[in-house]
């Protein structure tokens, strides 16, 4: 089964709607320049909230160690992500330390980035266009992928099916595709859920 990830949970009625599509995992966006923002209290808050089959997912970008420290012994985060420019140094350091799992997000521009992506000591790649941009990159890159990676960039309820039969990743993740004016909108995640676990029949 692909692994679904819905990132960027901004509101306890966005909880509520996950609870009811069940994805595999929840994003907090925990860093203060993203629009998607939330507090380490609302995070944990918002985990109280979820159903416990969803995984967490703590988001960084080149956040100090003990912040994420902090926050993973908080229990607000079963998973950590870094999405900034960690290098392989930090990302040891924070499995050790936390004692969760690591999955670190490479932006793709071609074939060198997934070379560079292969080298990390993370337990999961998140393959990118960039941050939140909504939009995609050239995934022939992903035929040299031979380890766990979860696509993002320019997934939607319209194309993830596709996506899923075709590359076959570990799973996907999705922010601005499931978003009308900003927002998360509770039928598009609905059926971005529903067009996964189609996909994954066949």
């Amino acid at each position: 089964m692909t692994k679904i990830k819905i990132c960027g949970i901004m509101r306890e009625e966005d909880c509520t709607a996950l609870n009811e599509a069940l994805p595999d995992l929840a994003g907090f966006i925990l860093w203060e320049k993203s629009r998607r923002y939330i507090t380490p209290e609302t995070a944990l808050k918002f985990r109280g909230i979820l159903d416990r089959r969803i995984k967490t997912v703590g988001v960084f970008v080149d956040a100090d160690i003990d912040t994420i420290c902090d926050i993973a012994s908080s229990g607000a985060v079963d998973v950590i992500q870094l999405h900034g420019k960690e290098d392989a140094v930090t990302v040891q350091r924070v499995k050790e330390l936390t004692g969760l799992p690591v999955m670190k997000a490479f932006t793709v521009r071609g074939a060198s980035d997934i070379d560079r992506a292969m080298q990390t000591p993370a337990d999961m790649l998140l393959l990118d266009n960039g941050r939140g941009t909504g939009e995609s990159f050239d995934w022939d890159n992903l035929e040299d992928v031979d380890r766990l990676y979860y696509l993002a960039g320019g997934l939607d309820p319209e194309n993830v099916g596709a996506a899923v039969t075709r590359y076959c990743p570990y799973g996907v993740d999705v922010s601005s595709g499931v978003e009308t004016d900003g927002q998360k909108d509770h039928d598009k995640i609905r059926k971005f859920v529903e067009e996964v676990r189609k996909a994954d029949s066949f």
